[in-house]
């Protein structure tokens, strides 16, 4: 059974607290903890919950799938989730997979692109096959991707994951150069006029976006290739899917002007910043744009403002240093999430 920890800091070095771990709620999992009645009963109501799904949703977020990505890139998927915990994660995806296949971005959501893409994913990263999980959630899964066109029509931020995980080419991202973090602030685009959640987003994606960061290319990111995409990956033109979107996805139409720019920042910097003695000053806008991610960890304790910035946080200072302090400090707040 789960037990929950309140206030407990365990015995992680890297860890740290300056209320002494007030407030602070982790989880873990004891086979032995509770009576065989109880085991019974909490299995019993997970039955229930399955069969009533679609008449009582529960809540619903983006945490599981973008911590199981970057600790697949890492390599620490094994240790921060072992078997009990991707039972969980999976049950969690199953019971919230709609009639239609696919996944919508809340509990009550229509069912959208972004979410299905990297719900499927999430799903065969953690062990399932081809056609496996629970309903044949896995198939209906990747047929409700394949049948609106494929993952090229996936919006920004999943062109981002995707770009990170080797199953997307930087090349069909629109730009998010690091350089922005130079600006001043009399500018009307200075970073600390953004909202803070798309400014902590942002921050860490235009560090791996001038990196070009791209995690190890595994047998399994070479058969998603082939599962998530309607023509071989090799002859995508990826420079003409930058703007594709799915209808599901498409809150609000890009206005004319935004194209515009995100073009010409794509015909000027890629080609600019590959090149001395702009790529210099590519190396120093890293540079500056780790400092600030930098700032966001050690002023939150490496937990961030929220699940989605957390991972994002977390995976520069892994291409930073594998083992280095910093790494090992975000991982031990992962349990601070589930």
């Amino acid at each position: 059974m789960w037990r929950l920890k309140v206030a407990d800091g365990g015995n992680n070095p890297y860890i740290y607290s300056t209320n002494n771990f007030v407030g602070r709620q982790t989880w873990e999992f004891d086979p032995d903890y509770g009576t065989s009645e109880e085991r019974a009963e909490i299995e019993a109501a997970r039955q229930n919950f399955w069969k009533n799904r679609y008449q009582v949703p529960a809540s619903s977020d983006l945490l599981w799938r973008m911590q199981v990505f970057c600790l697949y890139i890492t390599r620490h998927l094994d240790t921060i989730f072992p078997g009990e915990f991707r039972k969980e994660i999976l049950r969690y995806l199953y019971c919230h997979q709609n009639e239609d296949g696919g996944w919508g971005l809340h509990m009550e959501g229509h069912s959208i692109m972004f979410r299905t893409t990297l719900n499927y994913i999430c799903m065969r990263i953690l062990g399932e096959g081809f056609d496996g999980g629970k309903g044949n959630a896995c198939a209906r899964g990747r047929k409700w991707i394949r049948d609106r066109g494929g993952v090229t029509f996936i919006p920004s931020w999943g062109k981002t994951w995707l770009s990170i995980l080797g199953l997307f080419d930087w090349s069909g991202c629109n730009p998010m150069p690091p350089e922005f973090w130079f600006f001043r602030s009399f500018l009307p685009l200075h970073p600390g006029k953004l909202w803070s959640y798309i400014r902590v987003v942002y921050m860490p994606m235009s560090y791996l976006y001038g990196k070009r960061f791209v995690g190890p290319i595994t047998p399994l990111i070479l058969e998603l290739r082939e599962e998530l995409f309607l023509q071989p990956y090799s002859e995508i033109s990826w420079k003409k899917v930058r703007h594709l979107c799915a209808k599901e996805d498409l809150y609000y139409p890009h206005p004319l002007i935004q194209d515009l720019i995100w073009d010409s920042l794509y015909i000027c910097t890629k080609p600019l910043f590959t090149r001395c003695p702009f790529k210099k000053l590519r190396q120093k806008a890293l540079e500056v744009t780790m400092k600030h991610i930098h700032y966001e960890d050690e002023n939150s304790r490496y937990i961030t403002i929220g699940c989605v910035e957390k991972v994002l946080c977390m995976l520069p200072r892994w291409v930073e240093g594998p083992n280095g302090d910093y790494f090992k400090k975000h991982l031990a707040r992962i349990p601070d999430f589930i």
